[in-house]
């Protein structure tokens, strides 16, 4: 398979860069494991209504738990969707305003692959 681009949307850049060293390097692995159309360890299904080839990657350290939430739909790119820290109070569950931004984010790639790649 061709290595994809890596897309990153919204603040996903900025705020993977704020994150804790061993956490950003877990996420970057995976990352460039999707490029390569492979699939970290610990990178799992992101099962939302209508979205399909979303993973999650999640990650803990002494200050929390953290995410990263990108897609594979693309043939010729990966989108970072997401980057954050798990502030959920419902346990595992990830909360409706990250939910919100994970849609509203996979709307925009898909906008941004159409614009940059002419199509699917």
């Amino acid at each position: 398979m061709v290595d994809r681009y890596l897309h990153y949307i919204g603040s996903s850049d900025r705020d993977l860069k704020k994150l804790p060293e061993d956490v950003k390097g877990v996420f970057a692995t995976g990352f460039r494991l999707a490029l390569k159309g492979e699939k970290h360890p610990k990178a799992k299904p992101f099962i939302m209504n209508a979205i399909t080839n979303v993973f999650e990657i999640v990650e803990n350290d002494r200050a929390g738990t953290y995410r990263a939430v990108y897609t594979v739909k693309f043939e010729k790119a990966v989108y970072v969707l997401h980057v954050f820290q798990k502030k959920s109070k419902t346990g595992k569950q990830t909360t409706q305003q990250d939910k919100d931004l994970i849609k509203s984010r996979f709307k925009w790639a898909e906008s941004d692959y159409k614009e940059k790649y002419g199509g699917k």
